[in-house]
This record gives structure tokens, sequence and C-alpha cells, in this order.
């Protein structure tokens, strides 16, 4: 079967090509042309690289349209099609002969040589010699942009410009504006036989049906055109006698089936169909419209940002037993996760099926060096074991990684489905590599991740495993194929005599680092541990006799107002009679941040506060805290009071007491504290930590896992990871409490400063419909307003705000409340009608 294909991703092996109705092939580095698998073998016979051979990438890029056929259709062991193809000509053009070539044909052809004149193109027909000179091809290499010259082994679109001798000697144009125009038409005298995808043809419309239209062309020739393959903004206008181009999407050379497309991209030869955006890809969206139901084969659906997509009847639900059509009505909703792009088709692939929208990985690039991931095997071989992470996603455990010791006998350990806990060692996914680890210490390793030699920092401490040991020392291997060396005389305290009798390969080892020069990737490491930090550490878990304090931790006491300091509130506890000196920090105040500052700025010396929580008697004062998520915790007991209760999966209210560039640390009420890792910290990817977090920000955080002997532990802040479940409950406590204390805010502000305007800050809330006057309009389109409503304060609106309204000083206008900022007295408004018109 012949298919117009897309070029969807380019390796040194293969070509990944998109084909229609959302299918994938991959088409071998052996199955591009007769002169490109000669150099592959001369390069394999002379083992060294050949100058004119050139790398798939370097000749072919991602969204490239090539013509191939089917050379066979694979089943894998997990019951996976795979669809292998071929674009040698020889096999795409086999039906076509010497005599049948006219002038105006568009073929595929391939750079079989390089001249001086021009160039020899294979077009797979034999006893025909086909040629393309310079002029006919400087303007395609122009606009590619891949060199002087045409490569050994490039596909090409040629348009026939001239034959001779019976067709046994052609000349060929790959000019862009010339293969553009081309049109096949009657007089090439096409057959069924050796018709070609990818030509564009002037097709009339026969019937019009619900999954597609039928039509002819060429005279005599019949076609379908399914439901994803008519011009999204004319599906609906079709009519019987209709004349269009259309283009052909594959050929049965068996059944003679044609089918073609409408789509505007395919519609001129040499043209490139519409891409995504990589980062859409994996996308969860909350809201997609259905648009039309297909009973034997799925749904399209419209997405949030107006784009169609389409999922197949297995991605619509869980089983088909569960599949209940009528959920798939024209304007039904559905939350869906996009999987894939169909070049092809121009459509995003999605899935409606639970497991697959809540999957944590998706695709290669959602994996990370480091993460901790759940497989199951899938196949032992002489190199290792085939991990299946998810049903797109396989891993390597090679054969030094299937345990803390070298097995001899893996399969009598492992079991063809075994489920198994691995950990990323590498990961590529351009190269869809990924290379895994079972070694429990690695796994259960809570040092940090070492995977590139720039956060090789002398001091740090880290787990690798050895691959070497000579009589210099050890190579030890990190993450992301980071080495390092162990001279002789750092390998232990004692002296080493015979390291290879000491130390084995894949054995895993703790090693500190010395010295580290990133630029030329050198790693000078020791296992000669310093004992200090431990001694060190030790003392500082030895319980200290503390003086008898009145006031135990979790204790709610009432605080008046001392003094303001510039990092919080110097407070004494009433119930003492004022005796005893406590201190509130400003990020205690609220477990908003925002709300933290503010209430610092309306509290004055002299007022109340009510249940403030005793947090910490350590220092010269009592800490106090008025975080109310934090107070919840105490009170529910939902905290750990020492190292000894925290069990890896809990779940854990605290505060942000330090943010570094590597990670978060997290202290809990009575003293426990935790490390966030960077790759911990959020769902989405973390460049800089301090753009996520800052110090005193109320978190719940989630153990992941302790380490006794140093008593550490390991967190994990993602908001997926840290749900208690019921999410919508959480969300509206949260909204709850901070409009609670919001009210709180406005109530003091009427206490405080200039009267009117404390007054107009207390008075506008989000959402207020305000009558304003025109102030002043900006260089930059934004305007400045004034009002009886908010005198003392400054109400602004941006370019976008204004809507479409011309707006003068003077004139007098509706306005919504968009936000407060009380510190800055500032009031942002809007005068967008969309916004008015929506006020109940």
């Amino acid at each position: 079967m012949l298919f117009l294909g897309c070029i969807k991703e380019v390796t040194d092996y293969e070509l990944v090509v998109s084909l229609p109705n959302g299918l994938t092939g991959f088409v071998p580095v052996t199955q591009i042309s007769d002169a490109y698998s000669k150099l592959l073998n001369e390069q394999v016979a002379q083992g060294e690289l050949l100058e004119d051979l050139n790398s798939l990438p370097d000749m072919y890029s991602p969204g490239t349209l090539v013509r191939c056929v089917v050379t066979s259709v694979e089943k894998s062991a997990d019951g996976r099609r795979s669809v292998k193809l071929s674009i040698d000509p020889k096999k795409v053009n086999k039906d076509l002969n010497a005599s049948a070539l006219v002038s105006g044909m568009v073929l595929s052809g391939f750079v079989s040589s390089v001249e001086d004149h021009g160039y020899l193109i294979d077009i797979g027909v034999k006893g025909t010699h086909a040629f393309l000179p310079h002029q006919k091809a400087q303007n395609y290499i122009k606009a590619v942009k891949r060199g002087s010259d045409l490569k050994i082994g490039q596909n090409l679109n040629c348009v026939i410009v001239e034959v001779k001798n019976e067709g046994r000697v052609v000349r060929l144009s790959i000019d862009r504006s010339e293969v553009a125009a081309s049109l096949a038409t009657e007089q090439q005298n096409w057959t069924l036989s050796n018709l070609l995808p990818g030509l564009v043809v002037k097709a009339r419309v026969q019937k019009v049906a619900p999954l597609g239209i039928k039509v002819s062309f060429l005279s005599s020739f019949t076609g379908i055109v399914d439901f994803m393959h008519m011009d999204p903004e004319k599906s609906m206008n079709y009519s019987p006698d209709q004349v269009m181009k259309a283009c052909i999407l594959s050929v049965h050379r068996t059944s003679k089936v044609v089918r073609l497309t409408l789509r505007q991209a395919f519609l001129h030869p040499g043209g490139s169909p519409n891409q995504l955006s990589n980062d859409r890809v994996g996308a969860v969206v909350e809201e997609s419209t259905v648009k039309a139901f297909y009973k034997q084969f799925g749904a399209v659906f419209e997405l949030d940002d107006g784009t169609l997509a389409f999922a197949r009847l297995k991605h619509l639900s869980k089983t088909r037993k569960s599949f209940k059509p009528g959920a798939f009505k024209a304007g039904c909703k559905h939350r869906c996760r996009i999987i894939d792009y169909s070049l092809m088709d121009e459509m995003c692939i999605v899935s409606l099926k639970y497991q697959v929208i809540e999957a944590r990985f998706l695709r290669y690039q959602d994996i990370h060096t480091g993460d901790v991931v759940q497989g199951k095997v899938f196949a032992l071989k002489p190199i290792g074991m085939q991990v299946k992470v998810t049903d797109g996603i396989k891993g390597l455990v090679p054969s030094l990684h299937l345990a803390d010791v070298i097995l001899k006998q893996p399969e009598k350990k492992y079991s063809i489905g075994n489920e198994v806990r691995c950990r990323v060692l590498e990961c590529n996914p351009e190269g869809k590599k990924l290379i895994l680890t079972l070694k429990k210490s690695l796994i259960q390793s809570k040092l940090p991740i070492l995977s590139n030699y720039e956060d090789a920092k002398p001091g740090l401490i880290t787990h690798g495993f050895v691959v070497c040991a000579r009589e210099f020392g050890c190579i030890v291997k990190f993450y992301n194929d980071v080495k390092g060396l162990v001279p002789k005389n750092e390998l232990s305290l004692e002296p080493v005599s015979c390291p290879d009798k000491v130390f084995h390969e894949g054995q895993v080892v703790k090693a500190m680092v010395l010295k580290c020069e990133p630029q030329q990737e050198r790693l000078l490491l020791s296992f000669r541990l310093s004992s200090k930090p431990a001694q060190e550490d030790k003392k500082e878990c030895t319980p200290k006799k503390k003086q008898e304090v009145k006031y135990q931790i979790g204790e709610m006491v009432d605080v008046k107002v001392l003094k303001k300091k510039d990092n919080g509130l110097e407070v004494s506890i009433l119930e003492d009679e004022g005796n005893m000196i406590a201190w509130i920090p400003t990020v205690h105040l609220s477990d908003f941040v925002v709300h933290c500052k503010l209430l610092w700025h309306c509290l004055q010396e002299g007022d109340v506060l009510p249940r403030v929580m005793c947090l910490s008697d350590k220092g010269e004062h009592i800490t106090l805290s008025r975080k109310s998520a934090v107070i919840s915790a105490v009170q529910e007991e939902q905290v750990v009071r020492s190292f000894s209760e925290i069990q890896p999966g809990m779940l854990l209210t605290g505060y942000v007491r330090n943010v570094m560039p590597f990670g978060v640390f997290v202290e809990f009420p009575f003293g426990v504290t935790g490390l966030a890792p960077k790759v911990s910290m959020c769902d989405k990817f973390v460049t800089d930590t301090k753009e996520h977090f800052v110090v005193g920000q109320t978190v719940i955080a989630k153990v992941m896992s302790i380490d006794e002997e140093k008593q550490r532990v390991l967190l994990n802040l993602k908001v997926s990871e840290c749900s208690s479940g019921d999410s919508a409950a959480e969300s509206f406590a949260l909204l709850n409490q901070y409009f609670k204390e919001m009210k709180e805010i406005r109530n003091l502000l009427r206490r405080r400063g200039v009267p009117s305007t404390a007054r107009s800050l207390c008075e506008l809330v989000p959402g207020k419909e305000l009558q304003l006057v025109v102030q002043d309009v900006k260089e930059d389109g934004s305007a400045l307003f004034s009002g009886s409503c908010i005198t003392g304060l400054t109400a602004t609106a941006t370019r976008y705000h204004l809507g479409d309204k011309n707006i003068v000083p003077g004139e007098k206008t509706k306005a919504l409340v968009l936000h407060v900022d009380a510190l800055t007295s500032k009031v942002h408004v809007s005068l967008r009608e969309e916004l008015l018109k929506q006020r109940p």
C-alpha cells in the first residue's frame, strides 16, 4: 500500500513518519535508497566514517512530506503493531515504466550522484536516467538552507521537464514554484496501477455522506475523502458536481481503493502541513466540545483554543462495556488529554481515559534523571532487561544494574510481567533512550542526585557506582553519564594496594567531590568521607536539657503588640499579665504571603491579637504563629513531634524555612525539618527555585523518604502529590480563610490612616461597579481615573481593559473593580463591556 506521509521525527537510524488517520510508520536507515545503502555498506566494511555519507538528521527534517510504501506490519510482544515503511524510489515507483513518463509528472527521487553540471537522480524507473541541472536546483537549495549542494540519499520532489528517447533520458526540476504549480492531468496517462500518493488532481464530488464524500478524478477514477480530510472551513458546504483540487493520500495496490484529502496544506506539492507546539502535547484540556461522533471510529472534538482533535473509539472510555454513546452527542463537554499530534490529519489526538489523563508520565520528555518510576518487565536480553513504564515509554536496565550484585542468571529473579521499581539513570527524549537502575542502594538513596558537572561542588557527598577499578584507583559513574576519578590515595583511610581486589564493577559507593572542572568534564573524588560532619550531626541530635517553659508548643494565647520591628512584631502574652515577651515573625502573621505585609502595616502598638499559637521556645523569646493552616494541623494532631514519628507517605503542613538553588527546606511544628529537592518542588519544570517559593510560605508536603542514620527527611511539594483527596473542599477552605482575613484587614483599615482613604479602601471589593471620571490617558494606552468613591486612591486601567472605548480626559464612565492593592492605595479597574455585562 502506498501512502503520503510526513516526517515526524528523525534519528540516526530511522525516520518516524506520520500517516493519515493518526497512524505512525517507521523508515529504517536501510530503506532510503540504493545509493545511500551502498555508502552505508562501504562505511561498515571500511570501519571508518565516509566523507560523502551524511546522517539522516543532516538530510531530513520534521514536516517534510514523503511518498512511502508499506513493507511489513509487525506485531510486538506487547500486542502493539509497528508499520515498517520504505521511501526507496524503486519500491515506491515500481509500477512506472520508461514509456509511461511524460512532461509535467511529479515523482519522488533521490540524489544518487553529484556531477559537474548537476545531479543524477534515482527515480526508481528501470532503464531511465534522470538528470537534474544545477540551475533547476538552486532555488530549492537556497530555501532549505542545508549547504551549497544536494547530498547523496536526499529525498526530492521532482517534476519532469523533458523526456527523450522514449523515456530513457529525462530532465528534472525541483524549483519550488514549478513543483507547487504542478497538477496531474488526463494527458499524463496515469493508471490505477501506477497512480502515486502526493499527486494533486481536479476532483468532482459524486456523493456527500456523513462519513465523507465520494469523488471522481482524472476522468475515470473514483476515490474517497473521509471526514478527517474535508476542509474544516467548508465541511458542511460540499455538493454534487462541485469541482475542486484534491491530493491523493493513499493507494491500495490490490483493491485499487484511493483516498484523498481536501486540506489546503496538501494542495500544493512540496508544501508541509501545520505543526503543533511541543508543549501542547501532554496538556490536559478541562473542557473540550464534541463536534461529531462516528460510532465505528471515534469522535471529533473542539479544544479550548478552537483547534480540532480526534479520539479513537478505544480512548473514549476505560472499557467497551463502560462506553456510553449518549455522552458524545454534539455539544457535550469532556475532559481530555492531548497524547499526540497527527501531522497528516492536522489534528491533535486525544484520550478521555482517566488513567491517561492522570498519568504521571506520557512522553519521554516528562521523565527526569533521578526520578523513581514503576514499570513492568517487558523482555530479558543479553544486554539487560527491558522495562515498560507506560504504553509509549520503554527503558533498559543494563545487566550491571539488575541488582546491587552482578546477576549471572537474571531470569531466576525476574519474569515477564513482574512489577519493578527503578530509578532513572539517564533520559534522552530526542533519541527515546531511557536507562534505568534496579540497585536498591541507588533507588533508596536520600543523597543529592549528581546529573551534571556544574552541580559537582567540592564537599558534595552522593551515591554512585564503580565502573572501573585499576591500580591507579576507581572510576565512579553517577547520573547522565557523569563520571569521576577516585585516586588510589583517596580510596580509604587505610592504604589500598590492589583496588581491583577491594572494589568491583557495579558496586554502589558513597563519594565526596574534591574538585571539578565542568568545562573539561573532569571530576576528582574521594571515598574518605570526613567524620567531622557526622559528629556534628550527632551533637545536633542529642537532646538538650531545656529550661522549664510555662507555655507549651501548640498552646493558644492572646497577645498585645508592644513594638513593630522590620521583620516582625514584639508582643506580650496577656495571660501572663504582660510579663512574658514573645515574637511573631512577619511571615507568620498569615498563611497568605500577600496578607503578611498588609497586616504588619495595619497593626499598631497596643493592638490585641487573639488566638495565636506558641510555635517554638528556642532562642531569646517564644516564637508565635497566626498561620491558620499550621494551627489547624497542630489542633487536629496532623503533626509529628519527633523524627521517630515520621513515616513515608505522610502529608504534613509546614512553612518554608529557606530557599536554595537545589531545593527548599521546610520546617514543621515541633522543629522537624525536611528538604524538597528541585525536582520535587513543582509539577512544572523549575529553573529558578526563588520564582516558586518564598521564606515563610505555608506549604503542604509529602514525606518521600527518611534517613534515620542522618536524621534527614526528603519531601515532595508537587500539588499533584500533596492533595488529601478532596481538592475542592481544600480550595474552598483556603478561599474562605482568605476572605475572612481580608475582612479583618478592612476592619483594621477603618481605624487607621486618613478617614476618607480608609473608608474608600474598605468599601471597594472586586466586582463592584464605579462611576469614574477620566483624569489622563497615557502614551502606553493606559488611563488614570478619579471619583468621589475613590478619594485619596489611584485608579488605573491598562490599554487592554479600556476595551474599544476612545476616552478623553473629563469624560464620565462606568468601571468594574478588578483588584485593590491596599499597600499602595491603588485600584485596578476595567471598562470592558463583557465584564460590565456579566455583573449579576
